[in-house]
């Protein structure tokens, strides 16, 4: 979250090219999923065959290769020509995965004002480090200890402020006033929010984006409904835009809350199948009216979501067709968890028994087709998908943000663009469509 925006911007790029593209692979198939065990053992020849390839490699290759660089290009190898979304995670990754997957990260708890080179404060987070410490919105961190952040890369900024072993920090600070403070801080585990932005759409229907599914989702998403119906909405519009997909049973968790019986989502491997049935005592939210956003990047976990909600007919979706991600992946630690693969497992099923795995042979070329198709033009699309990368301030810091953007003359913060697919979801909610008396309770 320190530094977030830019960091967000390369994880999200990370997953579209790895969901699209693929891995590329380098040394290939050479090494198994327990290539540590192989090694140790001396009578296996898949072992033998391994070290002479590493020994020429050592010997012949054009640079110097250090050993650990070729055990994680060869399990990289052996794991990503499998199919386009099984990976191998090496040292360097593994924080990354559990960020992703446990809705944590460690840091002061600050969202950055663009651009995040200047290190000035949105906003911080609630019960958060930097919250308790008195940083304000506005304030520009200058110096981290004794180095100034003038010049700083994003990616140096993030790394010093969740630096877990370096004890309190000693922050420098800018106020809006010019005048410099400086306070202590430490570093906490914090929940990296995936419900980025939450607000009323009219005075009886709410708005939630959720960017990804980490185990922190479903909590995150029934503080923002319940602030929401505080306000008094009593319909809503769930935004999965560009939302990739992440931990499976919390996206199962968000479905439930809209159905009290039925099957949500199943999913069957070679010798294992599962099924997620809606449990009554979850379905809080049932009989909420709900429009539900999908388009291109909309994929595997958010598929679950809105395949469940559209085919049990408690919501209508609006939007372009999903991408068409259809496949449960495992994820196992190896090597005292220094070392992730994440592996396809599985396929998953809605509760129709339709697989939406586009690589499957005669699927269709995408997943899901919305009830209603509103397309967005090239600009109204680079826009939208901007400020669903953004992070909406609380309510509470509306009226600092305002008073900063009267001193500075200009937006501080990014507001909702021009948004047609949103347009078209609250009107059917408002019953301004035909079809919504029919698909949008």
């Amino acid at each position: 979250m320190d530094a977030v925006d830019e960091a967000a911007r390369r994880r999200a790029q990370g997953r579209r090219d790895a969901l699209h593209l693929g891995v590329g692979v380098t040394l290939g198939a050479v090494l198994g999923l327990f290539g540590a065990r192989l090694l140790a053992r001396a009578e296996d020849p898949d072992a033998a065959t391994y070290r002479e390839v590493r020994s020429f490699v050592e010997r012949t290759y054009v640079r110097e290769v250090g050993r650990e660089e070729l055990l994680d290009q060869a399990l990289a190898g052996m794991v990503e020509r499998l199919d386009p979304y099984s990976r191998y995670y090496g040292p360097e990754e593994v924080a990354a995965v559990e960020r992703e997957t446990s809705g944590h990260y460690q840091g002061i708890g600050v969202v950055f004002a663009q651009p995040v080179s200047e290190a000035r404060v949105l906003f911080t987070l609630s019960g958060s480090p930097a919250e308790k410490a008195g940083l304000r919105v506005g304030d520009q961190i200058v110096r981290v200890g004794e180095e100034s952040t003038l010049g700083m890369a994003t990616s140096e900024l993030r790394r010093r402020l969740g630096e877990r072993d370096r004890g309190p920090l000693a922050l420098t600070l800018r106020g809006r006033d010019g005048a410099e403070r400086t306070v202590e801080i430490g570093q906490e585990a914090l929940v990296d929010p995936t419900v980025r932005h939450a607000r009323l759409l009219a005075p009886t229907v709410g708005y939630i984006a959720i960017s990804a599914f980490s185990g922190e989702t479903p909590a995150e998403f029934d503080a923002a409904v319940a602030d929401l119906r505080e306000q008094g909405a009593r319909g809503l519009v769930l935004d999965l835009r560009g939302n990739l997909g992440g931990v499976l049973r919390s996206a199962t968790r968000i479905a439930n809350r809209f159905l009290r019986s039925g099957l949500i989502v199943s999913h069957e491997g070679r010798d294992t199948s599962q099924r997620y049935e809606a449990n009554e005592s979850e379905a809080t939210l049932a009989g909420m009216s709900l429009a539900i956003l999908v388009d291109g990047e909309s994929a595997s976990a958010s598929e679950v979501l809105a395949a469940a909600l559209q085919e049990h007919r408690v919501a209508v979706t609006v939007g372009v067709p999903t991408f068409g991600k259809g496949l449960v992946q495992r994820v196992e630690s190896f090597g005292d968890g220094e070392r992730v693969v994440k592996l396809v497992s599985a396929y998953y099923y809605t509760p129709s028994h339709r697989n939406i795995e586009r690589t499957v042979e005669g699927s269709w070329e995408h997943g899901l087709e919305p009830d209603l198709q509103v397309a967005l033009a090239p600009d109204e699309e680079t826009l939208v998908r901007q400020f669903l990368a953004s992070y909406s301030p609380p309510r509470t810091a509306l009226a600092e943000l305002a008073a900063w953007e009267a001193d500075v003359g200009r937006s501080v913060y990014p507001r909702p663009p021009a948004d047609p697919q949103l347009d078209a979801a609250l009107a059917l909610l408002r019953g301004e469509h035909p079809c919504a008396a029919e698909d949008a309770r």
